[in-house]
């Protein structure tokens, strides 16, 4: 079954593609345990090209039957996408009014790899950048489209530089035990 009620915005991923979920729909069968024919949710995928495809239909499979998907998603610097569930998980903590769990966190990975982020995303030369990523704390390397930069490594999510003289707009990379680039391209202007 497809997924139906898409009642969250869409996040672009590092790959280029847009993720989303959907409240109802999937293969989970039945409406959760309650009866009905809705379904519990779907994680999809919509190419640059528009070509959707589900990625995830059957929540309701999982040990702690996590269901209806309402909020979207977000991506880690690790690569993984995380969200939220309005239903599922262990429903002992929860007012006697809600049945069906108090909700649930889930993960989950589709192949986009680690990537770094720029805080700001744009900034003239001599500017201060803080960069976010997974696994920094052996950075050899900083650069702005090619440029290298000095650079702080603060903890192993957090990096601190200053955009370098003769930097350009484009791609900034940390190399560590391999290479990561920016989600989007900084803009010096």
């Amino acid at each position: 079954m497809d997924g139906a009620a898409p009642a969250a915005g869409l996040v672009q991923g590092s790959d280029g593609n847009l993720y989303g979920t959907t409240e109802y729909g999937g293969t989970g069968g039945g409406d959760c345990g309650s009866g009905g024919t809705l379904g519990c949710g779907t994680i999809f995928v919509i190419t640059p090209g528009g070509t959707p495809t589900t990625l995830f239909g059957n929540f309701c499979a999982q040990s702690d039957c996590p269901h209806y998907p309402e909020e979207g998603l977000a991506q880690d610097t690790n690569g993984v996408f995380y969200g939220t569930t309005a239903g599922g998980g262990a429903d002992d903590k929860c007012p006697p009014v809600i049945s069906q769990g108090c909700g649930t966190v889930f993960s989950f990975s589709v192949g986009p790899g680690p990537f770094v982020e720029t805080r700001p995303t744009s900034g003239a030369v001599g500017s201060t950048v803080t960069i976010l990523g997974t696994n920094l704390t052996g950075a050899t390397s900083v650069t702005f489209n090619g440029v290298a930069a000095v650079f702080s490594v603060v903890s192993s999510s957090e990096i601190t530089t200053t955009v370098p003289t003769g930097a350009t707009s484009g791609t900034v990379e940390v190399v560590t035990s391999s290479t990561l680039s920016s989600n989007v391209p900084f803009r010096v202007p």
